[in-house]
């Protein structure tokens, strides 16, 4: 797929704007949609690295792929512990069925938790106290984002990936809404998986299978553009294990 070399062509895509604020996703909200900047580095196919700004709705197909992981938050690699904002495509991420995957794209935005946007839907992030869930579990304070989840058990034996949220306790385990900008990244390998993250088991980034079943051209053609590995949803293949908030659950979630 085309993929913009500098950010006039990124900013050129982002003209198409008058095509998608008439997208029925984007209409169902009251008012005019907010925009958002986002930025992407992803892994091209000759081994080198192309880093691209874009300009899209602050709408969840686009805001889920940005905000999961703070600044500052360690990424278990080949090469040990890595903050999320030093990673480069092409590293190799360490996942829970023990390969090592390579890091195709990165994503990064910055968000104002404590503001609601124009949707009026505001964005908390979730705090872990150190050990609040087990021996190093995290292994130090650990702040995600929205769009984070979490892998745990259920009742019947199977896996569950479930939004950092849910985990909320109001003690160990809290909602937290800074005022001031927060910088958030997401991370996508050739393939769904668990990684490791400050000790805890979250998902990489995958759209679902359905993110794009009512959303009108423009819209699909401007998220598709941030992929370069991706020229349709099939080529994100299959999540690693079930959401909870994506129904076929089974079973009552355990800790």
């Amino acid at each position: 797929m085309t993929i913009p070399h500098s950010l006039q062509k990124a900013a050129a895509n982002a003209t198409e704007a008058t095509a998608f604020l008439q997208d029925p996703t984007a209409l169902r909200a009251a008012g005019k949609p907010q925009l958002r900047r986002f930025e992407v580095a992803c892994l091209l196919p000759d081994g080198g690295i192309a880093e691209t700004r874009h300009i899209a709705p602050a709408m969840p197909l686009f805001e889920e792929a940005f905000t999961a992981f703070s600044r500052g938050s360690q990424v278990e690699t080949t090469d040990g512990p890595i903050a999320v904002e030093d990673l480069l495509p092409g590293d190799r991420l360490l996942t829970r069925d023990g390969e090592a995957q390579t890091l195709l794209w990165i994503g990064h935005t910055s968000l104002v938790p404590g503001r609601p946007g124009s949707r009026k839907r505001s964005h908390p992030l979730t705090s872990f106290m150190a050990d609040s869930m087990g021996l190093q579990r995290p292994n130090c304070s650990l702040v995600v984002g929205p769009s984070a989840r979490l892998l745990r058990g259920t009742a019947d034996g199977g896996t569950l990936l479930t939004r950092a949220t849910e985990f909320c306790d109001g003690m160990t385990i809290f909602e937290t809404a800074p005022p001031t900008p927060v910088d958030m990244y997401h991370l996508c390998l050739a393939r769904h998986a668990v990684i490791t993250v400050g000790g805890l088991e979250f998902e990489t980034y995958h759209p679902g299978p359905d993110a794009l079943k009512l959303a009108s051209h423009p819209i699909k053609t401007l998220f598709l553009n941030m992929f370069a590995h991706a020229d349709s949803i099939r080529d994100f293949g299959p999540l690693a294990h079930r959401r909870a908030d994506q129904g076929n659950r089974s079973g009552s979630p355990i800790l």
